[in-house]
């Protein structure tokens, strides 16, 4: 009696009758490569990362944050940032190949963050919102004004001091002064009397200045509100 099957590897029908195990394959060339196939299976592509890993690499990031804030970068060994995350050095160098790629990845984050929080509070004063009034939010965002942007500022500036020996961190660290400098060129540019992007060079260095005056507390918080509104008004 002969019965219609499907080849193994292609499909394609096969009549099987007589005595005899039946055959999987339509041809030789069929099961040749249907051979290969189990002798050489393609490699797995990756794997997406899990919820629980990415929440280990979150801890790890936060913890070389609370050290660069605290102490500086020079004690961000991968021990010390272990022990600050709660974890082991291993589970650290499961996530990450080495120091420095941990410093990296905690430095665009960090940028990663403060860029979507700025963003958000432009968001939420409108399209109708006057260039001043832009133009100070975006500066507020440079200010200490709580705890998330104190420790954004003082991690930012420990890893200032490393960029200036680390050619492959400042890369990194400087790859985030271009956004802002457009942004404030593109709310200024409305005024024919200035050249908006040298005065946005000036606004951005200078203010980032003043955030450090007030951590250091050399100056008040009125009397830096005082000269940003001054600025405002003058290229505004």
């Amino acid at each position: 009696m002969s019965v219609t099957k499907k080849c193994a590897r292609c499909g394609r029908g096969i009549h099987t009758g007589g005595r005899g195990r039946p055959p999987r394959y339509c041809s030789r060339s069929c099961q040749a490569k249907a051979y290969r196939a189990r002798s050489h299976p393609p490699e797995p592509g990756p794997a997406a990362p899990s919820a629980i890993q990415a929440r280990r690499r979150r801890t790890i990031i936060e913890a070389v944050w609370r050290i660069a804030a605290e102490r500086g970068l020079e004690s961000a060994s991968v021990r010390e940032i272990a022990a600050e995350a709660g974890v082991s050095t291993r589970v650290v160098q499961y996530h990450f190949t080495d120091k420095h790629r941990i410093l990296i990845a905690a430095l665009e984050a960090l940028h990663a963050e403060n860029e979507t929080r700025a963003r958000v509070h432009l968001e939420a004063l409108g399209e109708t919102s006057r260039p001043r009034e832009l133009l100070r939010t975006v500066f507020e965002e440079f200010l200490p004004l709580d705890a998330r942007r104190r420790q954004s500022l003082l991690v930012l500036t420990a890893y200032y001091a490393r960029s200036l020996t680390d050619p492959e961190l400042a890369r990194v660290f400087l790859a985030d002064a271009d956004p802002l400098e457009e942004l404030v060129t593109g709310i200024i540019a409305a005024n024919p009397g200035i050249d908006p992007r040298h005065e946005a060079r000036l606004l951005v260095s200078g203010v980032s200045g003043l955030a450090l005056d007030l951590l250091h507390g050399t100056r008040s918080l009125e009397e830096i509100r005082a000269t940003i509104d001054y600025h405002v008004r003058r290229v505004l």
